[in-house]
């Protein structure tokens, strides 16, 4: 009987384990369950802007983010470039060679493939060869050396502005052809932009033999007193200032000539076709000549372009707006039309590809230039620039 009910009870027992064991396993198998994961990212398109967004240039540069991030909001509202969205991301260099190299280091670290910038030519040719070796393209609105496109240096290079060679004839010819001048002083600030400008328009005035060139000279940039120049430019007999360089020392130059009595024509780039200069030089700018890209003020985005960034904006946009929308434009539509940012499938597509812009119907030649853009000369009249020819 013992036998018997000792059996009867280890059976209960080990039956009641076992129910026990199961129930551990449920609620073991209950905790074990594999948690929901959570939505992937949506997929990004990260569009650089380098440029001078700070300092005494930073007028050059800020416009062609603004442009950048108009153009952004516009295709993402449209679903993005093939569905992913765009985002913007500026970098600083203020259009200095040795910044420009750290921004072009932190957009290669960050993965971006394609870049809007930079502003000024001596910036951008310092940060080329680093985006080459990444094999980021690199799309200016502002750059104009005439080696960036024309030496082949840069495949990866484009702009959406015209070159030196041609800007600085344009201002010769105009010198010479609208103001006839008989004697010109060229100066210009040593740079790989100001000189260029400078060494392109003294070759046209010495080809076209119109004019005789009696002065060229290099200025230090960021200098205060131009005088020593300025008595140069006197004692040369020149009846035209021709200058490479940008506004800050343009406007010191003016300021200074005019307190000296010299009051001659001065003829100058698109560095200097900035609000900025007038601001500057005040009284002393009126009169000052400067080429700039062409404006196509009937351009219907143009037009458009204006309103949207005096809505997001508050205000007119500042130089180089146009060149760098179209820009922002041309690499997203590249991107599009390339399938990805495959580097050899985008280069294919801005070479081929058309896209309306501000600045017109644009591709790009085999050297990276923008087919159909051209300078025009503007004149500061009653304090604001406006054009002659």
């Amino acid at each position: 009987m013992k036998a018997k009910w000792f059996a009867t009870v280890l059976g209960v027992v080990m039956a009641g384990l076992l129910v026990a064991g199961c129930g551990e396993k449920k609620e073991d198998k209950k905790a074990e369950a594999p948690k929901q994961e959570a939505a992937a990212p949506a997929k990004k398109l990260v569009l650089g802007v380098a440029g001078a967004q700070s300092g005494d240039l930073a007028s050059y540069g800020q416009p062609s983010v603004n442009a950048a991030k108009l153009v952004a909001k516009e295709i993402n509202a449209k679903g993005g470039v093939l569905g992913m969205q765009v985002e913007v991301l500026p970098m600083d260099d203020q259009c200095k060679p040795e910044l420009a190299t750290n921004a072009a280091t932190k957009l290669v670290s960050e993965k971006v493939s394609i870049v809007i910038g930079h502003i000024c030519s001596g910036a951008t040719k310092a940060a080329l060869p680093i985006y080459k070796d990444a094999k980021v393209i690199v799309m200016s609105p502002s750059a104009t050396s005439t080696e960036l496109t024309q030496s082949g240096n840069y495949p990866n290079f484009f702009r959406t502005i015209s070159y030196d060679l041609i800007q600085g004839k344009a201002a010769a010819e105009f010198a010479t052809a609208e103001l006839k001048v008989k004697k010109v002083a060229v100066i210009h600030d040593k740079g790989d932009y100001g000189k260029g400008f400078a060494e392109s328009a003294k070759k046209a005035l010495e080809d076209g033999k119109a004019a005789k060139v009696v002065l060229f000279e290099g200025i230090t940039p960021g200098g205060v007193d131009y005088s020593a120049v300025i008595q140069k430019i006197k004692a040369s007999g020149a009846d035209c200032v021709l200058f490479g360089g940008y506004h800050p020392e343009a406007s010191k130059i003016v300021i200074q000539m005019h307190k000296k009595g010299l009051k001659i024509a001065f003829v100058s780039d698109d560095g200097v076709k900035d609000d900025t200069f007038i601001k500057t030089a005040g009284a002393d700018a009126e009169g000052v000549y400067a080429t700039g890209p062409q404006i196509m003020a009937e351009n219907e985005l143009y037009k458009k372009a204006l309103a949207d960034h005096e809505k997001d904006f508050g205000g007119k946009p500042g130089a180089f707006f146009a060149q760098g929308y179209a820009a922002a434009q041309a690499l997203l539509n590249a991107v599009a039309k390339a399938g990805g940012t495959d580097y050899d499938k985008v280069v294919a597509a801005l070479r081929t590809e058309l896209v309306d812009t501000p600045v017109g119907k644009i591709k790009f030649d085999a050297k990276g230039d923008a087919e159909g853009v051209s300078f025009s000369v503007y004149q500061v009249k009653s304090g604001k620039y406006e054009l002659v020819k």
